[in-house]
């Protein structure tokens, strides 16, 4: 299938392009519009499809897609249809139908996202007591527009402390230093070099280098909110068992059916209710935990404390984007971590905003990258664990039925925001399916080749010794 072009009225698939994003904040669900705000670096909100994160006093409750008409007040008509949609989730009752109406006039359709089936108190910060020394790393290669935006992003945030580390990965030019070095080191943002290829090896690089007690990674393709870091790391302060969190992604764009397409079948967004892990109290309905990895969270927000990351080994420099393994080095971070008897913490407040692939070419590759990623991650695991080779087999039949229903052809209809709205219908396609499966495969060989190029590499803190 050939690469969908920028932005029209609808892509090759159905799929139509060019919906706006935003943020919506209400005083209370029933109470006045605070704002109504395009996404961080986002163009201005226009009549149309609009997708808006919406707040309650700052805090994120809901994702709500809408059909804005043009002569309709869009603060709101998308604040009668987060009430609809959230109303019955914020109080206890099952939310409503997934198809909402900005109002009779201006709204076609749209969907709410709330993450209504996960357990937890409602998420707080910390006590405030001892804020720990926190280090942000990010890794990148060759991607200096992206990082700048970043950069900045992370300048902006209201923790009371923290230090920025800049990881330039096996770089082919100076232009990576050249922007730090230019723009950012007066702020006392970090440039280091790590010149063996990968992002798990970039990110161990991060650890080595890193000062905090506290470790928080994210991407060069994304822009934090301004409280992501003090919401990621709070929890910390609260529960010295806890050797990770993780938080919430949303896409800062949705300008192509690309786009829309990974969105409205998931994207990296893992809900609106906060969730704990434990070791010793598996979740129920979770009989892959914690080979399940993915359920955790994502590499582009999730911070660890620092003696338990580096406890585990950190990240297996064989996995990870710009290694064969394709991917997987979060997955193998966040399962390493739990096997060793860390709680790990999901909270929805600590929020980035992620630029999603924008071209048809790109959703493949990570169509494909995702599978590989996911048994590259299981290999690693078990090749660097072995003792959990009796655990992995016992969910074999589980682990099977879980691949194929995650790499399956799905309809419109099974996924919420911004999958079914109006008459239109987003499928995943068969296409992809097959590519993740293909990718699945894969994964183990793609590890093993990746292991024999880092052979005799040691986390970079254990080789200094």
């Amino acid at each position: 299938m050939g690469p969908v072009g920028p932005v029209g009225p609808v892509g090759r698939d159905g799929v139509a392009s060019g919906i706006g994003v935003g943020e919506l904040d209400l005083d209370g669900l029933g109470g006045d519009v605070l704002s109504l705000t395009p996404a961080p670096g986002g163009p201005p909100l226009r009549p149309g499809e609009v997708y808006v994160l919406v707040r309650l006093r700052g805090r994120p409750v809901g994702t709500v897609l809408g059909r804005v008409g043009e002569d309709a007040d869009m603060a709101q008509a998308l604040a009668a249809a987060a009430r609809e949609q959230l109303a019955g989730f914020l109080s206890g009752a099952p939310p409503g139908p997934v198809r909402a109406r900005a109002d009779k006039e201006a709204a076609g359709g749209g969907a709410v996202r709330p993450g209504a089936d996960t357990e937890g108190p409602a998420c707080g910060g910390g006590s405030g007591a001892g804020v720990p020394r926190v280090s942000v790393v990010v890794a990148t290669r060759e991607r200096t527009g992206q990082l700048a935006r970043a950069l900045d992003s992370l300048l902006g945030q209201d923790h009371p402390g923290h230090e920025i580390l800049v990881v330039d990965n096996n770089p082919a030019t100076d232009r990576t230093r050249a922007l730090v070095e230019r723009r950012y080191a007066s702020h006392g943002v970090r440039y280091v070099v790590e010149p063996v290829p990968g992002l798990a090896a970039a990110r161990n690089r991060g650890v080595a280098a890193a000062r905090g007690e506290i470790l928080a990674f994210t991407d060069d393709d994304v822009i934090a909110d301004r409280r992501w870091l003090t919401s990621l790391v709070a929890p910390f302060a609260d529960d010295p068992r806890l050797g990770c969190v993780t938080g919430l992604i949303l896409p800062a764009r949705l300008a192509t059916p690309a786009q829309i397409l990974l969105e409205s079948h998931g994207g990296f967004t893992k809900g609106f209710a906060p969730r704990h892990f434990d070791p010793h109290r598996p979740p129920p309905g979770e009989p892959l935990f914690p080979f399940t990895a993915g359920r955790f969270g994502s590499g582009a927000n999730m911070a660890f404390r620092a003696d338990a990351l580096r406890a585990v080994g950190g990240f297996d420099p064989a996995t990870g984007t710009g290694t064969p393994a394709r991917g997987g080095d979060d997955l193998y971070a966040f399962a390493r971590v739990v096997v060793a008897g860390h709680r790990l913490r999901y909270t929805p407040e600590a929020l980035v905003w992620h630029h999603h692939r924008e071209s048809w070419r790109d959703l493949e590759e990570q169509a494909y990258g995702y599978g590989a990623g996911l048994t590259a991650y299981l290999a690693a695991l078990i090749g660097r664990r072995p003792a959990l080779v009796p655990a992995l087999l016992a969910r074999v039949p589980h682990g099977l039925a879980h691949a194929l229903a995650i790499s399956a052809h799905r309809t419109a209809g099974e996924q919420a925001v911004p999958g079914e709205h109006g008459a239109r219908t987003h499928p995943w396609p068969r296409s992809l399916s097959r590519l993740e499966r293909r990718g699945m495969l894969y994964g183990p060989l793609g590890y093993l080749r990746a292991r024999r190029l880092v052979r005799g590499h040691r986390p970079p803190w254990e080789a200094a010794r």
